[in-house]
């Protein structure tokens, strides 16, 4: 099997999957993104998910990151140990079919702390590799689970994952804010109001019911509670990070309607952020994983 030729190259998350056809130069030139996450393929059916991949994109070699590799996907690929970079990811890819494969997620034990991610390291490994950030940087990469890693001489030292974007979502959907938090959050004043909160205060599970309270009673608009909830549970986030640490270069990797906001939220605690796009990131670390299979 020959990946010069060109793959597929699948980033399997959760609820959602995005799929790139590469060509032999390495250039992605045909994808889609859909619902159908892990969470979202029926018992015993991976085996059709895939073949579905196939029908859209090409009948290629399909190289596959993410939840797919957890214990709850097709099948699991197992955790390389902290310090990971391009080499650990390639000795722990796990073949399913000759012409399937998954990268293994990363784990970090140490200072009485346990981690893991799946997915985000083929963007942080990528992103060293295509000289995108340097061998040694803190990278914020915002997400449902956000994660911070600390990347040195090129391979994931450590990191650590904070549930900023679950908290939010569950706010949304299951609490007594869920009405205030509908629509998308911005980076304005609210949000930056919240964010500085955030950053200088632990009463979050308070001021969380205060912003309820004042739009009760007329002491803020209802239209800025999104932002200034989203701002205050992202500054909580920069501040368990960052301490007292202000004015640290942080690199913020993802989707730029999230890493705007992780940015501007960094800005308050006095950092100078530089944005960048997660998937740029991973077709250059799923390159070159495959150039090295």
């Amino acid at each position: 099997m020959c990946w010069a030729e060109g793959f597929i190259a699948v980033d399997w998350g959760t609820t959602n999957r995005r799929a790139y056809r590469i060509d032999d130069s390495g250039r992605s030139v045909e994808e889609f993104e859909d619902g159908k996450g892990i969470l979202n393929v029926p018992s015993g059916g991976f085996s059709e998910a895939v073949a579905e991949i196939r029908e859209r994109l090409g009948d290629r070699p399909l190289l596959l990151a993410g939840m797919i590799g957890s214990n709850r996907g097709w099948v699991e690929a197992p955790y390389v140990r902290c310090p990971a970079g391009i080499d650990e990811l390639v000795e722990g890819v796990i073949r399913v079919t000759e012409r399937d494969l998954i990268v293994p997620g990363v784990a970090y034990v140490g200072d009485g702390r346990a981690d893991v991610m799946r997915g985000e390291e083929v963007q942080l490994v990528g992103a060293v590799a295509a000289g995108l950030v340097p061998p040694d940087c803190l990278v914020c990469h915002p997400g449902t689970h956000n994660k911070w890693a600390v990347v040195s001489g090129g391979r994931i030292e450590s990191f650590r994952t904070v549930m900023t974007g679950e908290l939010f979502n569950l706010l949304r959907e299951h609490s007594i804010l869920s009405e205030l938090l509908q629509g998308d959050a911005r980076p304005d004043e609210a949000f930056r109001r919240g964010a500085r909160h955030g950053l200088s205060q632990d009463d979050i599970q308070a001021e969380l019911f205060s912003v309820r309270a004042r739009v009760l009673l007329g002491q803020a608009p209802a239209n800025e509670a999104c932002s200034y909830a989203s701002g205050l549970l992202i500054g909580s986030d920069v501040r368990i990070e960052l301490g007292s640490e202000v004015g640290r270069q942080v690199i913020v990797m993802g989707r730029p309607e999230l890493t705007e906001l992780y940015a501007a939220a960094l800005r308050e605690a006095g950092s100078q952020p530089i944005e960048l796009d997660g998937e740029q990131s991973f077709l250059a670390g799923v390159v070159r994983i495959a150039e090295r299979l």
